[in-house]
């Protein structure tokens, strides 16, 4: 709301003139709203900027280093497997559910939240985690608005559409110690680039093993993996099976394509490196064999701190890795 004051025609003694300004100051009428537009394209405008949040543990992964400490956090798995809640400190920080559609709703009450944070899945048209069921979405909402960036092709770009989020929160991003975590970043892509720019004929496939053969990644249907090949990886590029962002490949037909390093998905820890272990077949990859294995970070990164780190295991990775024969 605003206020315009004639000053030509009434004076206002100065008495009145320092009640006035007290009573803009503590009168919520004249409090900022907040607005905000998310990844599916919904308006959520509040009378003032919410302090009581609930996020999705990759939410959390992007605001808690970014200065906004949510309230409570849902994630999609135990914290000890999850990977998205590795290194975020989460003390006083009531966890309200701990799998995709296990949300306690009297937890989320009881913390009587102003806004629920997630991700929206534009390809499945629906927002992420354990709010990802309708009806679920409808109890929540009745509760507080639930809103998120877009997951999209690019983790920095998801991490830029967060800064913005927690700036509209009242996050400072010229903080020190997230500037820190900026610089961290730049120097282990810079770090990165120059390992693929000396190691520019290897192959590498990211694939998820199970017990009846691998699925390989296409590259263009994950952001970390269209971030990684568009800094220069050589990423294989399977034929997806119908409506999947994967190829699925029997263990005897393992071997199509040529790989010099294996990324494995790793959002659930070491499970998916003890199912290839347990493979016999495995080792007709020669990846495997030749131990050019390494971790794909299948879609929880969320900051510039986290992103530095898994950059810089892959630089380490492609710097010890040989080229190796193929033979289908």
């Amino acid at each position: 709301m605003t206020l315009w004051v004639r000053q030509a025609r009434v004076r206002t003694p100065p008495m009145f003139r320092t009640l006035l300004a007290l009573i803009l100051l503590v009168s919520p009428t004249f409090a900022a709203e907040w607005t905000y537009i998310d990844g599916a394209g919904k308006t959520v405008t509040l009378p003032e900027p919410p302090t009581r949040i609930i996020a999705h543990v990759n939410a959390a992964a992007a605001l808690i280093p970014l200065g906004i400490r949510p309230v409570g956090v849902f994630l999609d798995g135990p914290p000890s497997v999850d990977r998205a809640a590795e290194g975020l400190d989460l003390t006083g920080v009531e966890i309200v559910g701990r799998g995709w559609y296990e949300l306690d709703a009297e937890a989320v009450l009881a913390l009587d939240p102003d806004l629920i944070v997630t991700e929206y899945w534009p390809r499945e048209g629906f927002y992420g985690g354990a709010v990802g069921d309708a009806a679920i979405t409808d109890q929540i909402e009745s509760i507080a608005p639930i809103v998120g960036p877009a997951q999209g092709k690019s983790v920095v770009a998801m991490i830029e559409d967060y800064a913005a989020l927690a700036a509209s929160l009242g996050a400072d991003l010229d903080a020190p110690a997230m500037l820190a975590d900026k610089a961290a970043f730049d120097a282990a892509l810079t770090r990165f680039k120059s390992a693929m720019a000396a190691r520019p004929g290897l192959t590498v496939m990211a694939a998820s093993p199970g017990s009846s053969g691998l699925s390989v990644a296409a590259p263009s249907e994950f952001a970390e993996l269209s971030d990684f090949a568009a800094w220069g990886l050589d990423l294989v590029v399977p034929v997806t099976d119908p409506d999947s962002s994967y190829q699925t490949l029997s263990w005897e037909n393992a071997n199509l394509y040529p790989a010099d390093i294996i990324l494995l998905d790793d959002r659930w820890g070491s499970r998916t490196a003890e199912t290839l272990a347990a493979q016999p077949l495995a080792e007709r990859l020669p990846a495997v064999a030749a131990g050019q294995v390494g971790d794909w970070p299948a879609g929880w990164i969320r900051s510039y701190r986290a992103y530095a780190g898994q950059l810089d295991e892959l630089t380490a990775l492609i710097e010890r890795s040989a080229d190796l024969p193929f033979s289908p």
